[in-house]
């Protein structure tokens, strides 16, 4: 077990004293806490803690303590692979949150099918993931983030019509998540009329976007929309002022990443993208776990490395518990048909989750659980006070 998971083992034991007797519920926790995609990860792995240890304090489930098992996955196919078949016939884990990328996601959870253990995506987006297994009796792949098809409308309307520009450029990454998001953005487009002035590829750990820049803007592109995993992103807005060209960025919701933050500076101001939760103390709820975060775990600027996967993390843990407390059991097939069913309504910081999935669809949000998030300063904040005063419950 790695330091981390043995720490907070020690400290979720320690934090249910009850519950000290009774064997722990296994639940594994698979990320990239490495890498370029590691603020997506280790926002959702502290956070996950955070609620495991909250709900021991509370007794735990069924009287049993939860007992979070981490493992890195690098953001790497074939180590996806690897994780989950340890956290699966190794730690014998009864579920399994996690899977930040969707070409990790796409390997990997296909041992969890087999296996009949649940597993929730915390941000992975491609469309297909939760529909990876429709051809099964039972479909085991749960996810609780905003899927490309979501986000591309709000990508695109931002674009389009906020901002009133019709000439875009689209910049994806050659990752499956890159390129699931740009197919979602051209029938997005094309369902208005737009078509791309061109599109433009590049490769995880590209570090030089000046080609792709400047084809776009030979090809006349007023706004930029992008779709990548990490700190490539930031090549792009970096680039671009370094050509004299301020011209916007819109896409995807890692562009809300710290690490695009930081390494862009002044040149990621104003860049907007969707996210499912803004760091910014709406309610209650949402004050209480901005605080703890801070306080356990001392991020950079105050800032949660990615507040949106970290808020994901922290609410799919209290999902797992509410379906394996309806369910009485931590037997797979159980826990997968209580999700499917949840018959009390589970409050998270994302939103209150009522019947968040069925039989039919495993997806747990919906357009109306995303805003427009910009960049300002070294924070994500809203981009619209419309969604802040939505956010806070306000008419």
């Amino acid at each position: 077990m790695h330091s981390f998971a043995r720490l907070a083992a020690f400290a979720i034991f320690c934090g249910s004293l009850p519950a000290l007797a009774a064997e722990p519920i296994r639940i594994g926790v698979d990320g990239p806490f490495t890498g370029g995609s590691a603020p997506a990860g280790l926002s959702m792995r502290n956070a996950a803690h955070m609620a495991a240890e909250e709900i021991n304090r509370a007794g735990g489930v069924l009287g049993r303590p939860l007992l979070l098992i981490d493992r890195d996955d690098e953001a790497k196919n074939e180590l996806g692979v690897q994780v989950a078949q340890e956290l699966i016939y190794k730690e014998n884990v009864v579920a399994a949150i996690g899977f930040i990328n969707t070409g990790v996601a796409l390997a990997a959870q296909r041992f969890y099918q087999e296996a009949q253990i649940p597993v929730i995506d915390n941000v992975a987006a491609g469309s297909i993931l939760t529909h990876q297994f429709d051809d099964q009796p039972a479909n085991y792949i749960f996810r609780n983030s905003a899927i490309d098809r979501l986000q591309a409308p709000l990508i695109v309307d931002e674009a389009l019509t906020h901002q009133g520009l019709r000439h875009p450029a689209i910049l994806a990454d050659s990752t499956n998540y890159g390129q699931f998001g740009r197919e979602d953005l051209e029938k997005v487009l094309a369902l208005r009329g737009v078509k791309p002035v061109t599109e433009e590829k590049f490769n995880i750990g590209d570090t030089d976007m000046t080609s792709q820049l400047l084809r776009a803007r030979a090809a006349g592109a007023d706004v930029l929309l992008v779709y990548g995993i990490g700190a490539e992103l930031a090549q792009i807005a970096v680039g671009r002022v370094k050509l004299g060209w301020n011209v916007p960025i819109v896409g995807c919701w890692s562009l809300a990443f710290s690490s695009y933050i930081d390494i862009t500076g002044a040149a990621g101001q104003g860049t907007r993208m969707p996210v499912s939760f803004i760091q910014e103390p709406t309610n209650a709820k949402r004050r209480a776990f901005i605080e703890d975060y801070l306080r356990l775990y001392h991020p950079k600027f105050d800032r949660i490395e990615t507040p949106s996967q970290g808020a994901q993390g922290y609410d799919s843990v209290y999902l797992l518990a509410a379906a394996i407390r309806q369910a009485g059991s931590t037997d797979g097939p159980k826990i997968r048909a209580a999700l499917e069913d949840l018959h009390e309504p589970v409050e998270g910081v994302v939103k209150t989750y009522v019947r968040p999935f069925t039989k039919a669809d495993h997806d747990a949000f919906t357009a109306e659980n995303l805003v427009i998030g910009e960049v300002r300063g070294q924070q994500v904040v809203f981009a619209y006070e419309a969604d802040r005063r939505r956010a806070s419950g306000k008419p």
